[in-house]
């Protein structure tokens, strides 16, 4: 049998019954049998159902907030400065993927790490607000013919987004969710993800990046703001099998990889669109001593990921500034698109991030992610420039 066939027969497998060799010379041992055989297809496979309950919790999500940036843009100027549908839509988001994973997966143990919990909503005043989150989320949940779940309370809904206070860590099964990615790219009505990914033990082995506004088609050196192009991207990565891309509409899946490119001045970069986010001046340095040509393509949230995971550029530099500390839920699932895309992420010192520490990312100045080949020369270049500017760090 091939090994595509084996997996395939074998499906989801979650634990296997220890297996006895015995030989009357050698001492009675016991050994997992199909664990010894094939560790990587387990270690694979391990995740289908899990990495499938992502997929459909992150496109729910987006649909939600997709409903609710429509709106906004439909509203007067006024309201767009206004952030309380971005906070619909933040709490909507994270309680339609608690509901999701919990259902899609009522076996396993429920750990979710999330940026919200529902004490504002809890409130005083907050009763409006959390009579349209309900509506929104009951409104998305019975708009998918496959979800079975019934109407959902108001205080369903609490309960819900509460299910993100998970400290996560080293230990165990940790969901890592960001509702909305990107919140000012959002009112802008520009890029913004829900970003789901799955630790395991420390380790990142699935993520998925729902980008609402990304066109199917590159963004590198492009008009980001483009509206010839069918928009909604999906890309989903599980460890040892690659990044996949499709439609948010559900349409099949293409296997993406990350740019080819050796020579960093053809490479093109992305950074955060806003300078709030990541000095800018400090990635144009780097960008000069690597000798890069082509202006930085700024967007917003964890698309940038989604998009060099695809090879719509080379580089992606995020530089906070000084006090800032990174959260898991900003770069775990964007780390693991890009690195089974065949891409590296690293802090500024070529360590890999370490998603095992709690909530936040312990890291040397900044992030840097390209290919295998650029990269070496990017850290280079990355280091005399901090070198250089110490007193901006």
């Amino acid at each position: 049998m091939s090994m595509c066939n084996l997996s395939s027969s074998l499906g989801s497998i979650n634990s296997f019954r220890l297996v006895s060799f015995h030989h009357p010379a050698i001492p009675r041992i016991a050994t997992p049998l199909f664990f010894s055989l094939f560790p990587k297809v387990v270690s694979s496979m391990s995740y289908h159902k899990e990495l499938a309950a992502a997929k459909k919790a992150a496109s729910l999500a987006a649909r939600l907030c997709q409903k609710v940036q429509k709106a906004l843009l439909q509203s007067d100027v006024q309201s767009k400065s206004d952030k309380s549908p971005v906070t619909v839509a933040d709490y909507g988001s994270q309680a339609v993927v608690g509901f999701i994973l919990q259902r899609e997966l009522p076996s396993e143990s429920f750990s979710l790490v999330a940026e919200e919990d529902s004490g504002d909503l809890r409130k005083d005043g907050a009763r409006e607000t959390l009579t349209r989150i309900t509506e929104l989320v009951n409104d998305t949940l019975t708009s998918d013919g496959t979800c079975s779940i019934s109407q959902v309370s108001e205080e369903d809904v609490l309960t819900a987004i509460d299910s993100g206070k998970s400290e996560g860590g080293s230990n165990g099964r940790h969901w890592v969710l960001d509702p909305i990615d990107g919140t000012k790219g959002f009112l802008r009505g520009d890029q913004y993800a829900t970003a789901l990914a799955l630790l395991d033990e420390g380790k990142v082995v699935l993520g998925v990046l729902a980008c609402p506004n990304l066109p199917l088609a590159s963004i590198g050196g492009q008009d980001h703001h483009s509206s010839h192009n069918q928009v909604g991207c999906l890309f989903s990565a599980k460890i040892g099998e690659g990044t996949y891309m499709q439609p948010l509409d559900g349409s099949a899946p293409i296997k993406v990889h990350v740019s080819a490119i050796e020579n960093p001045e053809e490479a093109s970069f992305f950074e955060s669109f806003e300078a709030a986010h990541s000095m800018h001046d400090l990635s144009s340095s780097i960008a000069k001593k690597l000798g890069v040509k082509a202006p930085p393509v700024r967007i917003d949230s964890q698309a940038k990921y989604g998009a060099l995971s695809r090879g719509d550029g080379a580089i992606y530099l995020r530089f906070p500034h000084k006090g800032y500390r990174e959260k898991i839920w900003d770069h775990a699932a964007g780390c693991i698109v890009v690195t089974e895309a065949g891409g590296e992420v690293s802090d500024a010192a070529g360590n890999p991030l370490d998603f095992s520490k709690g909530r936040y990312l312990d890291l040397e100045t900044g992030i840097i992610v390209t290919n295998k080949k650029l990269m070496p020369s990017l850290l280079k270049a990355v280091q005399e420039c901090l070198d250089e500017k110490p007193s901006s760090m």
